[in-house]
């Protein structure tokens, strides 16, 4: 049997891709967490097979979720679910570690094939965004400019424009408001943008804001 942990803020999510597991004979949900560090902590209580990690949580970033458990537990498999678009996150998750990523809207049938995937040690994408990689390789096309932001500061972009204050963001990354400054002032320099509302502009029309 595959065993899944399941990581989400919403119960109604947890309930629905409990009831889509439920349906096959080889997979079973073995734990539930809402938030990433019950998610590091029942990690380590218990042995899973695969775990359903969703981007956004209350308490931490799902791609620094991820790094903590690659970090702490190299063979377990993540699969990354989230209501973002694939083009937005897919490939920073996947450098995250990683072994797959899937959107909220994607098929059960297809969340049954990627939870097989990658409990066998393979990746998974979905075939759009997996042509949409192939027809990228090897050609010279400019990317998106939050594209060369590092994780915290792409974190720190996303706070920005989900109207987070500078105390909220210190607290939510255990950052000093000190460090969170650089880091603004990195994304403006990098995003070649002015102010907070220029960054807010940019997360929206980029589809990076929750």
């Amino acid at each position: 049997m595959i065993r899944v942990l399941i990581v989400d803020d919403h119960a109604i999510v947890r309930r629905g891709l409990r009831q889509i597991v439920a349906e096959t004979g080889d997979i079973v949900v073995n734990g539930e967490a809402e938030t990433g560090s019950q998610a590091i902590k029942t990690a380590r209580q218990e042995d899973f097979d695969v775990m359903l990690l969703d981007i956004s949580l209350p308490d931490k970033n799902g791609i620094e979720v991820l790094k903590q458990i690659k970090k702490e537990q190299p063979k377990l498999a993540v699969l990354m679910l989230s209501m973002h678009g694939e083009r937005e996150f897919a490939v920073r998750a996947l450098k995250a570690g990683a072994s797959g990523y899937l959107t909220k809207q994607s098929a059960p049938a297809q969340l049954v094939t990627a939870i097989r995937h990658v409990a066998a040690g393979k990746k998974y994408v979905s075939p759009a965004l997996a042509e949409e990689l192939a027809n990228a390789m090897g050609v010279d096309i400019e990317k998106p400019l939050h594209e060369t932001l590092s994780d915290r500061e792409f974190q720190t972009l996303r706070l920005i424009a989900s109207g987070k204050t500078l105390s909220d963001m210190s607290a939510e990354l255990c950052l000093s408001p000190k460090t969170i400054s650089v880091y603004r002032s990195r994304l403006l320099e990098k995003l070649k943008l002015k102010n907070n509302s220029d960054l807010i502009r940019y997360a929206i029309k980029n589809r990076l804001a929750d």
